[in-house]
């Protein structure tokens, strides 16, 4: 029998640095189309990027609401098969087990997880917008009862010790200390669970980070880290790598289609394609097993 974390969703989330607040600020107000457009499809609200072989013929069409609305579709098929790819590492779980989503922004890994194990999921964001949004979409879904968001901070979640079967972030480690976040995985996992991330990190054999992720750091008021501090940190925290996947080569395409439509374009495309093709940027899936 699993245990059940603390019941409430939504309490005061601790501000450990004026950072933190203007990162809550940040996803409290933000609206952009890239990420609201995609989630109406299906009310699956993914706030990551895509990978695999784009249609292209998309933007063969030549009525503009189809074309924008082909687009579109496109673009959500490649993120939601991202979401599907770091789902399909989480398993074997079945649906008494327990998961817990970090940095679950307006929810759409936890659904994905849930309808693919049937698990109950627990999902954290320190936005109380998203939180508000992302429980009315699994109320919404009819899996209220089991999949859950909570206004918190990932680093201190209140869970109980040891209570979940697996867990993740989905390109939301950048926004916190690697020590602090495998600490509290690690915590909240099972001896066995599996650690599951999908993240942008700096190549360090190309040296410090370069000007596009720097960039990119300054869209997001996010802080890349190196990519050998995430195994680093991981050794730290007794989360094994199992497997790594480097994905740079497969969400290349997902970029190189946004940049061409131009009503979900935020002006950061030309930055991460830059940084993914000189070398000085990865995608990387990082899978890890609790010991």
């Amino acid at each position: 029998m699993t245990t059940a974390p603390v019941a409430t969703t939504r309490v005061q989330v601790p501000t450990h640095s004026v950072y933190q607040t203007r990162v809550a600020d940040y996803w409290n107000a933000e609206k952009n189309p890239v990420n609201l457009e995609l989630g109406q499809i299906d009310d699956l609200y993914h706030h990551h990027y895509g990978i695999g072989a784009a249609d292209r013929s998309v933007l063969d069409e030549t009525d503009p609401e189809l074309r924008r609305e082909r687009i579109t579709g496109e673009l959500h098929r490649l993120e939601h098969a991202q979401a599907e790819l770091l789902a399909a590492h989480l398993g074997p779980l079945d649906p008494t087990d327990r998961v817990f989503d970090a940095g679950c922004g307006r929810g759409g890994g936890s659904i994905v997880a849930n309808l693919r194990y049937g698990c109950h999921a627990d999902g954290v964001t320190i936005s109380a917008k998203q939180c508000d949004f992302a429980n009315e979409m699994a109320r919404k879904r009819g899996v209220g009862e089991k999949v859950r968001y909570h206004h918190r901070n990932m680093l201190d979640t209140g869970f109980t010790s040891g209570a979940y079967a697996a867990s993740w972030n989905n390109e939301s480690t950048m926004y916190v200390e690697l020590e602090l976040l495998f600490a509290e995985h690690a915590r909240l996992l099972r001896r066995g669970g599996r650690y599951v991330t999908v993240t942008g990190c700096y190549n360090d054999t190309y040296g410090r980070a370069s000007r596009e992720v720097s960039q990119i750091n300054a869209h997001y008021i996010c802080d890349i880290h190196p990519r050998s501090e995430y195994f680093r940190a991981m050794a730290r925290n007794r989360l094994v790598p199992v497997h790594v996947q480097d994905l740079t080569a497969e969400t290349i395409p997902y970029w190189e289609l946004r940049k061409e439509a131009d009503h979900l374009v935020t002006g950061i495309e030309d930055a991460f394609l830059d940084a993914y093709k000189n070398g000085s940027f990865q995608y990387l899936l990082i899978v890890a097993d609790r010991v």
